[in-house]
């Protein structure tokens, strides 16, 4: 796909960290970016930098997803992009853990579970549909492409450790709605990618020591540093602009494998 004016994109996720990067980099190749977002002050702000629009959106909400949708094609046009970064972490438990003094046996609590599921995996899906079905109204562009949706997985999709049976959950649904999404419009012209980031220095990770950042990145083989935002966004620029590029699930990750804990 070629990238110029005449292109849309919709990031959920965009107002910060891998969605804000993504924003920027397909805004400076002339992109039109709708921003979707919980962060109205963050959103708004660089929404007027790009030169894009604002969404304030809860990917869990069908009605706030689809005003947003709306909003977005009114202001840019239908997207041909759709980048998928909205997430949530935390959470972190065993699935059930004795408590070493009372003896205590706690069960992982079920509504965060489905809170987890519902933000980073029910989400993400719904708001495939949602713009998929939109860049069917468009007509290929000369290049075949019609359209191009890349998703946010986690390396925890494979590698998930202890206390992370949510999140892990989550993000290996990501991946496995990946291929069979390809599939399911390829026959459309739309391609599906989805990415596996590693430890990436992102507003969450932002929040931690530095005692902590630095143990994490020297567990990373090459380079032994956090991945940055704008390196997310590079890979998410080639997927969409690759046309020959639809189906795969990308670990993005230093090599790094992660340890049970």
């Amino acid at each position: 796909m070629k990238l110029d004016y005449s292109i849309s994109a919709v990031i959920t996720g965009g107002a910060s960290g891998l969605g804000e990067a993504t924003a920027r980099l397909l805004a400076s190749h002339g992109v039109r970016v709708a921003i979707f977002d919980v962060n109205v002050e963050r959103g708004e702000m660089l929404a007027e930098e790009i030169n894009g629009v604002f969404c304030k959106v809860d990917v869990t909400s069908a009605a706030d997803v689809d005003a947003a949708f709306a909003q977005a094609r009114a202001a840019i046009g239908q997207e041909r992009i759709l980048v998928n970064c909205a997430g949530v972490g935390g959470g972190a438990a065993k699935t059930v853990a004795r408590d070493r003094q009372t003896g205590e046996i706690r069960e992982y609590p079920i509504e965060n579970f489905e809170r987890i599921i519902q933000v980073n995996l029910i989400g993400t899906f719904r708001c495939i549909t949602k713009s998929a079905a939109g860049m069917l109204s468009l007509p290929p562009l000369p290049d075949g492409d019609r359209g191009a949706i890349v998703n946010t997985a986690s390396v925890a999709a494979e590698d998930g450790q202890i206390g992370q049976a949510a999140y892990t959950a989550s993000k290996a649904g990501v991946v496995g709605l990946n291929l069979v999404v390809a599939r399911d419009l390829a026959s459309e012209a739309i391609r599906c990618n989805t990415i596996l980031p590693g430890i990436f220095d992102t507003p969450l990770l932002q929040r931690a020591a530095e005692s902590v950042k630095a143990s994490l990145a020297a567990q990373v083989p090459f380079p032994k540093r956090l991945g940055l935002a704008e390196e997310y966004a590079q890979l998410a620029l080639t997927m969409i602009t690759c046309g020959y590029f639809n189906g795969e699930d990308v670990r993005l990750d230093g090599a790094i494998r992660m340890a049970p804990r």
